[in-house]
């Protein structure tokens, strides 16, 4: 049977990055909605229309085009042992689409790791980036330029998004964690919820996920 899993962690906890190194890992295709929407969109698909129409009007995409995208995406050979579900589902209502439509692929979401930190850390990670005209990224405290307020590589001035200051960062946290939390409780009911601690070093995250999904 295919192995599938949902990856959940907020904003700042290094969720992406995981999600990554364990597709590598474990030789399961990672598949972020985010990246399947934009692919849909891009190509124009039938399904992009349809999800672009919706959000036209400023409406949220129906989850049924959601799992469709889904769907399309894990026939690929690249899915035949599985997949990392990363940004899909998002509430309980989506998870219970996904296990009916994961049913007929006669499997099922195996394990939900649930990479967790404290609010100020995400805060403190995801906060304090500072961005040249040119694109290129600097972190006032992981990753600072030689020189404060300019960039290392064309000297240009360093500027900071509004999605990327504190208040904005906290919020969109804070939405985050109160959105998930019934999927959360959802999947712990379920007896597949795992919880990893992110605040750690990202090789003992990796290894206390490979451990959690017994991989």
């Amino acid at each position: 049977m295919a192995t599938f899993i949902v990856l959940l962690g907020p904003p700042g906890v290094g969720k992406g990055t995981q999600a990554k190194i364990l597709s590598e890992k474990t030789k399961l295709a990672h598949v972020s909605s985010g990246d399947l929407f934009r692919e849909n969109l891009k190509k124009q698909t039938e399904l992009g229309k349809l999800a672009k129409s919706f959000m036209d009007k400023g409406e949220l995409v129906p989850d049924d085009v959601t799992i469709s995208m889904i769907r399309d995406r894990i026939t690929r050979p690249d899915c035949e042992a599985g997949a990392i579900l990363d940004g899909f589902p998002r509430t309980p209502a989506q998870a219970d689409a996904l296990e009916k439509m994961l049913t007929e692929f006669k499997s099922e979401v195996s394990k939900v790791p649930y990479i967790t930190a404290a609010e100020e850390i995400l805060v403190e990670r995801t906060s304090g980036r500072w961005t040249c005209p040119q694109g290129h990224t600097y972190h006032a405290k992981f990753n600072p330029p030689k020189q404060a307020g300019v960039c290392d590589v064309d000297a240009s001035e360093l500027y900071q998004r509004d999605d990327d200051q504190v208040e904005t960062v906290t919020k969109r946290i804070r939405v985050y964690l109160e959105q998930t939390m019934p999927l959360v409780e959802h999947y712990r009911k379920a007896g597949k919820l795992v919880e990893v601690h992110g605040d750690q070093p990202v090789e003992q995250v990796t290894k206390d996920l490979l451990a959690a999904l017994d991989m």
